[in-house]
C-alpha cells in the first residue's frame, strides 16, 4: 500500500550479476549496485541536465566493488579459484579494498600489492578487512609518480609462488568490464527512464566506462561517451608525466588495459590535479557532496562540456568514489598548498561554473 510519501516499500530490482536485492540480504556484496543518481543544478544557457551516479554508496565505498565481485565469481566459475584459494591484485587502493571485502565474505586469502601512491586510509580499509599488504620498492619514484609496472611484476611473482594462488590481473580481465555491462550500464538505462545522452567517467583500467558504455550504445548508439585521464597519464596520447590523481589514469611505463576499447570512446579528454582537486574541494564546500579527487576531474569535465552544448540532454557523471580517504591530502588545505594546487583563477573559474540557477 502507497504511503502518504509515495513510498510503495519496494526497492529497484536490476537483473545480471548483481543479485536481485531481496527485504534483508545475507550477504554484504548483495548491497553492491543500485547506488544512488543525483540531480545536479548548475546554470547553463542550455537545457541540458548534469546526474552524478554516486559510487560512493557501494559497500566498500567506490565502483570497484562491482568488478572486484565479478572477477571472483568468474574465477570462482572457470575453477581457478577454489576453496583455501589466495586472491592476489596489484592496485593503487579501490579496486583491493573491493576485493578485500569480497574475499572476506567468501573465505579467500587477499594480497594486494600496492605503492606509495595509495593512500594510508585506503591501506587501513584494505587491512580492516583481514587481508595482507605488500609494498614494492618505491624508493626511486617520486611521491606523484605511480609504479604500476612493479606492484604487476611482485603480483606474478607471488601468483607463482603461492599455491592456488590467482592473480586478477583488473586491466586485462573480461570480468572487470562485463561487471559494468551488466550493472551500471542496466541502472542507468532505468534510472534516467532511457534518456540519457551522454556518459563521462575516468579511465583507468577501461573496465568501468568501456563496460558500461557497451551497454549503453547498444541501448542508444547516439549516446556520447567521453573518458577523462589526467594529464601524464597516455591513454589518450602523449606526454607522459608524473600525476597525484589516484586510481585513474595510464602512466607511459605499462601497456594500455585489454579493456580500454576506443570504438566505444567519442572522446577523450585531459584534466589536471589542481582542476580535478580544487572541483572536488568546491563541491564539498558548496553543495555538501564529498568525492575524491579523481571523481573531480571528471565533474570538471562535465561542466566543461555542458557550458559548451546547446540543446537539450542528459548527461550523467560517474563519480567513481567519495571523499573519505582523501581528508588528508585534496581535502587537506596545507597539503594542497605545499603541492601548489591552490590556484584563484582556477578556483573562481571552478566557483562559476558550479553556480546554482537561481530557481534552486
Amino acid at each position: 500500500m502507497e504511503q502518504e510519501n509515495g513510498y510503495t516499500g519496494k526497492i529497484p530490482i536490476f537483473h545480471g550479476l548483481i543479485y536481485d536485492h531481496p527485504n534483508m540480504s545475507s550477504h554484504i556484496t548483495e548491497l553492491v549496485g543500485n547506488t544512488p543518481l543525483l540531480d545536479l543544478p548548475v546554470t547553463s544557457k542550455n537545457r541540458w541536465r548534469l546526474k552524478l551516479k554516486m559510487e560512493k554508496f557501494n559497500p566498500g565505498g567506490s565502483m570497484k566493488d562491482r568488478m572486484a565481485r565479478n572477477m571472483i565469481l568468474q574465477a570462482e566459475k572457470d575453477g581457478k579459484l577454489v576453496a583455501g584459494g589466495t586472491i592476489i591484485e596489484s592496485s593503487s587502493g579501490n579496486t583491493a579494498i573491493g576485493l578485500a571485502m569480497t574475499a572476506a565474505e567468501r573465505g579467500y586469502r587477499f594480497i594486494a600489492v600496492v605503492d606509495h601512491h595509495a593512500s594510508k586510509g585506503k591501506i587501513a580499509l584494505i587491512q580492516a578487512y583481514g587481508a595482507e599488504v605488500r609494498f614494492i620498492d618505491s624508493s626511486r619514484y617520486a611521491e606523484d609518480e605511480v609504479a604500476v609496472r612493479e606492484r604487476e611484476i611482485l603480483a606474478e611473482k607471488l601468483s607463482r609462488d603461492i599455491p592456488n594462488a590467482v592473480f586478477m590481473q583488473q586491466a586485462d580481465n573480461s570480468a572487470n568490464a562485463e561487471a559494468y555491462y551488466q550493472t551500471l550500464g542496466n541502472e542507468l538505462i532505468e534510472q534516467t527512464r532511457g534518456d540519457i545522452t551522454a556518459l563521462i567517467g575516468s579511465v583507468g583500467t577501461g573496465g568501468s566506462l568501456c563496460g558500461t558504455a557497451r551497454r549503453l550504445k547498444e541501448y542508444n548508439h547516439r549516446i556520447e561517451v567521453i573518458g577523462v585521464e589526467p594529464k601524464g597519464s597516455v591513454i589518450f596520447g602523449p606526454p607522459a608525466h608524473a600525476y597525484y590523481q589516484s586510481g585513474t589514469g595510464s602512466p607511459g611505463n605499462v601497456s594500455i588495459g585489454k579493456n580500454v576499447r576506443y570504438d566505444l570512446i567519442d572522446k577523450g579528454e585531459k584534466v589536471g590535479d589542481a582542476e580535478a582537486f580544487l572541483m572536488a574541494r568546491a563541491l564539498a564546500r558548496k553543495r555538501g557532496i564529498l568525492i575524491g579527487g579523481a571523481a573531480g576531474g571528471v565533474l570538471y569535465i562535465a561542466l566543461k562540456h555542458l557550458a559548451q552544448k546547446t540543446g537539450e540532454g542528459v548527461m550523467v557523471a560517474i563519480m567513481a568514489e567519495g571523499g573519505e580517504q582523501c581528508l588528508a591530502t585534496v581535502h587537506d588545505d596545507t597539503w594542497m598548498q605545499e603541492k601548489g594546487f591552490l590556484n584563484q583563477d582556477t578556483q573562481e573559474e571552478i566557483d562559476i561554473l558550479l553556480t546554482k540557477p537561481e530557481s534552486v
